[in-house]
């Protein structure tokens, strides 16, 4: 952490109790359940991709599989920094606007940041006409850890990258077998299976290389 990364922290801090009552407590909550509204667009987003191709709803379902993997690459790098919150380190700088995070909850990647990220580039991936909304998104989510005062500018900044490149790799990973496992889905015996699968495209597709014919 350097002078820079601490002097931005009390800056923006500083800014938050300059801003109304009203926009504090809506930032308060946003940080906590802001995380929410991604897991309610990964539902929308299966469920659009069922009435697609194998590929649309392989990626759909890829999305929050890979955000699940960020969130532990994002712990595992937690818990070998070690890095206090700013909120008990950084000298001079105003309270933080909710309860600083015990001793042991380490600060370093921001675990809501990276999986903000990864969920805004998987959810882009599976819709892209959603981009516009998920990756602003993402970035609030980010720049409100800060916000409240529990994070560094840093840990957000390398969360959101932890984040986003995890899910993008991902996802451009295994989208060929899972496309696979789709066309296996549709056609198989049981009808819930089918039913998450949904009735999308079937024909047309290989059902070994996972590509159109």
């Amino acid at each position: 952490m350097g002078i820079f990364d601490s002097d931005l922290y009390r800056d923006i801090t500083g800014f938050a109790h300059d801003t109304p009552s009203w926009f504090q407590h809506l930032m308060e909550v946003f940080t906590e359940l802001g995380l929410l509204v991604f897991a309610v667009l990964f539902v929308a987003a299966w469920w659009r991709a069922r009435r697609g191709d194998p590929r649309a709803l392989a990626v759909a379902v890829l999305a929050p599989l890979a955000t699940g993997l960020a969130y532990v690459c994002s712990e595992l790098v937690k818990s070998g920094v070690d890095e206090e919150r700013p909120c008990r380190a950084v000298s001079g700088a105003l309270t933080s606007l909710v309860a600083c995070p015990p001793h042991g909850d380490w600060s370093f990647p921001s675990n809501h940041a990276t999986i903000a990220a990864a969920s805004a580039v998987g959810l882009t991936l599976a819709w892209p006409a959603i981009g516009r909304l998920t990756v602003p998104l993402a970035l609030l989510m980010a720049f409100s850890r800060v916000f409240v005062g529990v994070h560094y500018p840093h840990d957000v900044a390398v969360g959101l990258a932890v984040g986003a490149l995890v899910s993008f790799v991902t996802v451009r990973l295994c989208v060929g077998s899972g496309a696979r496992v789709v066309v296996a889905m549709r056609g198989s015996g049981s009808g819930v299976v089918r039913w998450f699968a949904g009735s999308g495209v079937v024909s047309g597709y290989a059902a070994v290389g996972g590509h159109r014919r």
